[in-house]
């Protein structure tokens, strides 16, 4: 159900500020963690808990998976795939 549609400025570094009541709509704190859902004709941010457990594991697991498969060797292997 939409409830309001805001907009928002990104910067040259990619970051954009969800507008405060937004924020206090949907329960988006301070430190909070959020999940990006990226479709192909839209994003959507939402707070962790609001996702399925299997995939907050699968986000948790992003960062420290990525000290193991992200090396120069592991892109150049699989950039053709």
């Amino acid at each position: 159900m939409l409830v309001e549609i805001k907009s928002a400025t990104i910067t040259e570094k990619g970051q954009i500020a969800i507008p405060k009541d937004v924020r206090e709509m949907e329960g988006f704190e301070v430190g909070s963690k959020i999940t990006i859902l990226a479709y192909q004709d839209r994003i959507e941010l939402r707070p962790i808990k609001q996702i399925d457990e299997k995939i907050s594991t699968a986000i948790a697991s992003e960062k420290s998976l990525a000290k193991d498969w992200l090396s120069k060797e592991d892109e150049e292997a699989w950039k053709n795939l």
